[in-house]
């Protein structure tokens, strides 16, 4: 998502395989003679899952009051745009496919993890995908549109992001930090003994790196390394003097979860030792609230500007038959992201569905 919009602070795969309680406030007291304030309108509750079968969630809040959505879907076969005034709103809105993979050649498979981006004054979308011929020869692909209007005008197809090998790479996300634009993705590094680590750039352009390629994060822990050696899916939010990079990590079933890495805002983004790893998931399946896999997140703002909301995927069941990548059911889902007193985000778990209430 484009951050500078989109937030109000600076604001599994394998190597083969793609394979992240509102406080209640107290009415003040009036004195006897005056008369009741009127009750603020309660929050209306957000909806989960608020979009089926849409994996890998990207949502963007832009200036012109819209929120814009993409995901995968299932089939792996298109880029879908859906967008709408409020965030329960994208569970409805209408949905269009603003781009159909290649029916032969590059980017002609495996269509995955779509994001939105504004940037001087044009969206780029940013997707993975393989040639036809090669479905897992998959590699990091740019449309750009220069239409006001994402649903309108023509995506024209900018190419491939080209990285220091042509290696496994997807799901990249770019955010731009005291004027500097950064690209983040995931790669297999020749020689080692990964599915894919986290690695950082600087961009020229929308579609174009320059300067050295950092690895920030390969999967070490245990919680890392299940099924799949991954790390996949980043995403930056930028808080409280800080600058957060979650991800996630092995296999896509119910072991997949998420990871956090921090720096500090005045620090050299580009050097790998300004950035701390978690040593534990900060987001994972919970049975209680019968959420599986959770991760490949993002974030947004609530509709008030303010609350950030912690956006991602999860299934509503462990047990999977056959290859997880090939199971449809992972649903969009969107929940208030909390903060620590030490200014740092509490994930908390992945909330259970929606209750519907009874007429």
């Amino acid at each position: 998502m484009s951050r500078e919009h989109d937030l109000p602070e600076a604001p599994s795969r394998r190597v083969v395989l793609k394979g992240a309680a509102l406080a209640a406030g107290a009415l003040a007291v009036t004195p006897a003679t005056a008369q009741a304030a009127p009750l603020t309108p309660k929050a209306t509750p957000y909806v989960n899952p608020l979009v089926l079968q849409r994996a890998d969630p990207h949502i963007t809040r832009h200036t012109d009051g819209f929120y814009y959505f993409t995901a995968t879907a299932p089939e792996y076969d298109r880029i879908v745009l859906r967008r709408a005034r409020t965030l329960n709103g994208l569970a409805t809105a209408a949905e269009s496919v603003i781009w159909r993979a290649h029916a032969t050649g590059p980017m002609g498979a495996h269509i995955w993890a779509p994001e939105l981006h504004r940037i001087g004054g044009k969206w780029y979308i940013y997707f993975a995908s393989a040639p036809a011929e090669d479905v897992w020869a998959i590699r990091i692909w740019v449309l750009e549109n220069a239409n006001p209007d994402p649903f309108q005008g023509t995506w024209v197809e900018r190419g491939q992001i080209r990285t220091a090998w042509e290696t496994f790479s997807l799901d990249a996300t770019t955010f731009k930090h005291r004027g500097t634009r950064y690209l983040v993705w995931a790669q297999h590094e020749p020689g080692m003994d990964n599915n894919t680590a986290l690695w950082i750039s600087r961009m020229a352009s929308p579609w174009t790196l320059t300067g050295p390629q950092v690895r920030l994060s390969t999967p070490e822990f245990d919680w890392e390394c299940v099924g799949y050696k991954v790390n996949e899916g980043p995403y930056v939010l930028q808080r409280h003097g800080r600058v957060f990079l979650t991800y996630s990590a092995s296999a896509t079933d119910h072991h997949y979860c998420m990871g956090l890495l921090t720096a500090d805002a005045d620090s050299d983004l580009m050097n790998a030792a300004s950035w701390s790893k978690s040593r534990t998931p900060v987001f994972t399946s919970n049975d209680t609230t019968k959420q599986y896999g959770p991760g490949h997140s993002c974030f947004t703002v609530a509709e008030d500007g303010r609350t950030d909301v912690l956006v991602y995927h999860a299934r509503q069941y462990k047990e999977i038959t056959g290859d997880p990548l090939y199971d449809p059911n992972r649903h969009t889902r969107i929940q208030k992201l909390g903060w620590k007193p030490d200014g740092t985000p509490d994930f908390g778990v992945p909330v259970a569905d929606t209750v519907k209430e009874s007429a």
